[in-house]
């Protein structure tokens, strides 16, 4: 018997936003744990080994977000047919964007397999931590195909609605990668212990199952998507479309990865002690935003379906409760967060009265700004669900080279602040970003962006919801 997901075009928005936004912020907290995992038994082997791990990150994060433009564009699509109702658009979408998907999954593979050793050499490893990332770097390479895969069915999943499935699957793999690191990364019994290249196949092994599991699922036809043999033939001018779509939300997510290495670049220039207290803040923020984020893809995948739906009335109305939510409990975050600043620090780096100091004051100064942070990451999510991922791509791009970067340059080498004006920058940066946003969203030029088609006549298409399409709820 299929599993149908919840309508998200009827009944409360409360409701149906946090029956999306939890199990999406808990999988976030797990893949959070997975990279943990992976950090705590690769310090087992040494400095080189979590310096070759390290090095590698940027790079595979950066392919990673070729896919996730994809995977963006599918929840998009999904999510608009879906609120529709027209039942074979969406296994059709489902099945171009895996078919687009594991294409240049395959092409990254390959070429990060013959040019991993070069990379690694461009971004100047040491010569002790060379062999080492140019290894965990091809083995981390063969399992790209899994890995896009199974973020192309997270996506799919979270745009019919179902957010809980994902969750399910993460905590199975964050389970096994648990019990492989320690055995691949050291050995045990008659498995040898392989070191760095250890760590990318336990990673390899569980991205490998969760993404078959995540395309049985698919095929079944119980979890709100039926894929069938005859859905596999390319369809290139579909899957044109979810290039089109998905190509600004990749430069989006490149953008800020490419932002973090910049200004990473700019704070080691001010020493060790502002580096570490730099890296100790920027990781709490990169949590506390978790919740956000979670209420950002739900908010896409809500929007998306009444979008479709023509509930264009009850998408607004879901961008701002979310936007609303989203600012009050990042601004409670944030309060706690300034109070307990330096006692947070300290858990890092307890022997360290200089990188406390530095750490605490930059974590009071982001702090104040966290409520803005959350309401901007909210309705950012709303300009992807409404289709208008150009418009997150140019914010993304003002938001980190017209405002943080020039902002904190300036403020840390013409005003005389020092590391202080590059704290300061953060949060003059977020509330500027945030108020473009409200400025645009408000705007409603969103409202009027089709990505899809022109809906039927009634009387031609087979409704996926009952009920009257006036009414909307808030409770």
């Amino acid at each position: 018997m299929p599993r149908v997901a919840p309508a998200l075009t009827e009944g409360s928005i409360v409701r149906a936003l946090f029956s999306l936004a939890v199990p999406i912020v808990f999988a976030n907290l797990l893949q959070t744990a997975y990279q943990l995992i992976d950090t705590f038994w690769v310090g087992r082997l040494g400095a080189s080994a979590v310096a070759a791990v390290s090095l590698s990150f940027p790079v595979i994060f950066f392919l990673i977000s070729l896919g996730l433009g994809l995977a963006v564009a599918g929840t998009i699509l999904v999510a608009q047919y879906q609120g529709r109702g027209d039942t074979a658009m969406v296994n059709r979408v489902s099945a171009q964007a895996l078919i687009g998907v594991g294409a240049i999954s395959l092409v990254l593979a390959v070429l990060g397999v013959l040019g991993a050793h070069a990379v690694v050499a461009f971004l100047g490893a040491a010569e002790d931590v060379l062999p080492l990332a140019t290894e965990y770097l091809r083995v981390s390479f063969v399992g790209l195909p899994f890995l896009f895969a199974y973020v192309i069915f997270q996506s799919l999943m979270r745009g019919v609605g179902d957010a809980r499935t994902p969750l399910l699957i993460v905590t199975g793999t964050v389970a096994l990668n648990f019990v492989l690191d320690p055995l691949f990364i050291l050995g045990w019994g008659p498995v040898p212990g392989m070191g760095v290249s250890g760590a990318a196949l336990a990673t390899v092994i569980t991205q490998g199952l969760a993404a078959v599991v995540g395309l049985a699922m698919l095929f079944s036809g119980r979890y709100g998507i039926r894929l069938q043999r005859s859905h596999l033939v390319p369809d290139f001018a579909l899957i044109w479309r979810l290039l089109k779509l998905g190509l600004p939300a990749a430069v989006e997510q490149s953008t800020r990865a490419l932002g973090l290495m910049l200004m990473t670049i700019l704070v080691a220039g001010f020493g060790t002690i502002t580096l570490a207290a730099y890296g100790i803040g920027t990781r709490m923020l990169s949590f506390v935003i978790i919740p956000a984020l979670g209420l950002s893809q739900a908010s896409s995948a809500l929007i998306g379906q009444n979008i479709g739906a023509q509930r264009i009335d009850r998408a607004e109305h879901t961008a701002w409760l979310s936007a609303a939510i989203g600012f009050v409990l990042l601004s409670l975050v944030g309060v706690v967060t300034f109070v307990f600043a330096r006692p947070i620090v300290t858990l890092f780096v307890p022997d360290a009265p200089a990188v406390i100091e530095t750490g605490s004051l930059f974590v009071r100064i982001t702090a104040l700004a966290y409520g803005v942070v959350g309401a901007q990451i909210v309705l950012t999510g709303a300009f992807r669900g409404s289709g208008n991922t150009l418009v997150a791509m140019a914010i993304a791009l003002v938001s980190q080279w017209m405002l943080q970067f020039p902002l904190a340059w300036l403020l840390a080498e013409r005003s005389g602040l020092g590391a202080t004006g590059i704290w300061i920058a953060y949060p003059i940066q977020n509330v500027l970003t945030a108020l473009i946003v409200v400025i645009w969203f408000a705007r409603g030029s969103w409202k009027h962006r089709n990505v899809i088609e022109e809906p039927a006549p009634a009387s031609e298409v087979s409704r996926y919801r009952p009920g009257s399409v006036t009414n909307t709820t808030l409770r």
